[in-house]
């Protein structure tokens, strides 16, 4: 969502007493063989999730934003860390932060060397090193008919410029993705997945943004159809896929082609937006379509622009939406809207290209203001939303949460995430079969295909319809009865 807080790991000596009754009894730590203790980011993930029963086996691992603060100077418990996660599927994720170089590029090539002795993939957050095209310099701004610089004032940062104004940013920005692929490639480490959480920076199509460019000079003589929204968007989407393709995704992949790199928000989609960030408007002149109250707005698809090599679809349950919809069911808003997000990348992404969405569970709130009304999605309605993600394409998951959501949030995630490896092969191989998101509140079905079998989830949201659903595969009619909590396997006959 935002850029990462960067925080201190302090090293000391763990001795927690606890007395309790009276009594003095020694609390079990989560510790390194000389008895340092962990980071709390990585007690907290390893306190709310356990190792496998199933093996992973090729899946990709799962990606939990806590871990990318779990750097520490002792080589012997970044070991037992990384080997630690390992056991519960878990990546460790390196930072990339060049205003603290030396010590990023050290923790960072500390966690690569022991990953590729270990078989891992070698995982890096790059998003410090992302930002800023616009950094408020005059020289990025807009220019009106006097040639009087000006910024987009409708964008949350309050420094977005010219679109065609920071070229001259593209060779200090690409430098510092070099210094860290140049360090990984001197070192001999390989890069796996690398991810960028870059948003509020660079071109931007949203909220005034056609306004101010209809007042610069520059964005009129770069957009010769500058007064069609459509044009304009384009545009400024294919301006966009420019600076992170030249300034990102080649410097990683020219080096290191078969690394997944991507960034959120940033997949194959049908053309159509379901959501809204937190710092994005809905302005009623956007090209949209409605449902219910929800205004769908048109979207460019500059997935392939920007050469990367994974989706991120974001499926996030924003307090927004809840009120667009007028389902009986609570839950059902927030499955409905978050599953066609989900499914647009689904049925849009070749099926070569991993599938890694951001998700999250706790009401995103802000800033929207706080509302009575709206309800937190269930635990049950997340964790099945999070089965059928899986059965409509989705690779693995990348958790976002803030630091107080964390045990929860990476508990329900894990417990999904982790029996799903139970259906691995179908995982891995089956092609899923349907996509459809009901517009009224019924059963949802979703599907895996492999060979003359399905693996399928229903989900209900109420008690109207106890009898089977009926699910279409190659112009058969395949019966699908209820099996609340749990996946089935049909045969196709």
């Amino acid at each position: 969502m935002v850029p990462p807080t960067r925080a201190v790991q302090h090293r000391h000596r763990l001795i927690n007493l606890t007395i309790l009754i009276g009594s003095l009894t020694i609390a079990p730590t989560l510790a390194g063989d000389d008895g340092e203790e962990l980071p709390p980011s990585i007690r907290v993930v390893l306190e709310n999730t356990a190792p496998l029963r199933y093996p992973r086996g090729r899946r990709l691992p799962l990606l939990l934003w806590p871990v990318q603060t779990g750097a520490v100077a002792d080589a012997a418990l970044q070991r037992k860390i990384i080997g630690d996660l390992n056991e519960r599927g878990v990546a460790m994720i390196a930072t990339w932060d060049i205003s603290r170089k030396d010590q990023s590029l050290a923790e960072s090539l500390g966690i690569a060397r022991i990953q590729q002795e270990l078989g891992l993939e070698v995982c890096v957050n790059a998003n410090p090193v992302m930002y800023h095209f616009f950094n408020g310099d005059q020289n990025t701004a807009h220019l009106d008919a006097e040639g009087r610089p000006f910024f987009d004032e409708s964008i949350t940062s309050g420094r977005i410029g010219c679109p065609f104004r920071i070229d001259h940013r593209f060779e200090p920005m690409r430098a510092k993705i070099e210094t860290f692929v140049n360090a990984y490639r001197a070192a001999g480490v390989p890069l796996d997945f690398v991810y960028g959480d870059w948003e509020i920076d660079g071109p931007l199509e949203i909220n005034r943004a056609w306004e101010a460019s209809r007042r610069c000079t520059v964005c009129r003589r770069r957009i010769a159809d500058i007064d069609d929204f459509d044009a304009f968007g384009k545009a400024v989407r294919a301006k966009r896929a420019e600076v992170t393709r030249r300034c990102y995704a080649r410097p990683i992949l020219d080096h290191y082609p078969k690394a997944l790199v991507g960034n959120y928000g940033v997949y194959p989609n049908n053309g159509t937006r379901y959501w809204y960030d937190y710092f994005e408007q809905f302005v009623k002149y956007h090209p949209h379509t409605m449902d219910q109250r929800a205004p769908y707005r048109r979207w460019y698809d500059d997935f392939a622009a920007n050469h990367y090599t994974f989706a991120m679809p974001v499926v996030y349950p924003w307090a927004r939406l809840y009120p667009w919809y007028d389902f009986p069911s609570g839950d059902y808003r927030w499955f409905y809207n978050m599953l066609l997000v989900a499914s647009n990348a689904g049925r849009h992404t070749d099926p070569s290209v991993p599938i890694i969405p951001f998700v999250h569970w706790h009401t995103i709130y802000m800033p929207d203001p706080g509302d009575d009304t709206i309800t937190q999605m269930s635990d049950h309605a997340y964790q099945e939303l999070l089965w059928h993600m899986l059965l409509r394409g989705s690779d693995t998951f990348f958790l976002w949460c803030q630091k107080h959501e964390s045990a929860k949030e990476v508990a329900l995630l894990h417990r999904v995430w982790a029996d799903a490896l139970e259906y691995a092969d179908w995982l891995n191989r089956g092609v899923p079969i349907t996509f459809d998101v009901p517009g009224q509140q019924q059963p949802v079905v979703s599907a895996l295909r492999l060979g003359k079998q399905i693996l399928v989830r229903r989900t209900d949201f109420d008690d109207k319809y106890p009898g089977p659903v009926v699910l279409e595969v190659d112009g058969k009619r395949i019966p699908v009865p209820a099996a609340p909590g749990r996946c089935q396997v049909i045969a196709v006959e």
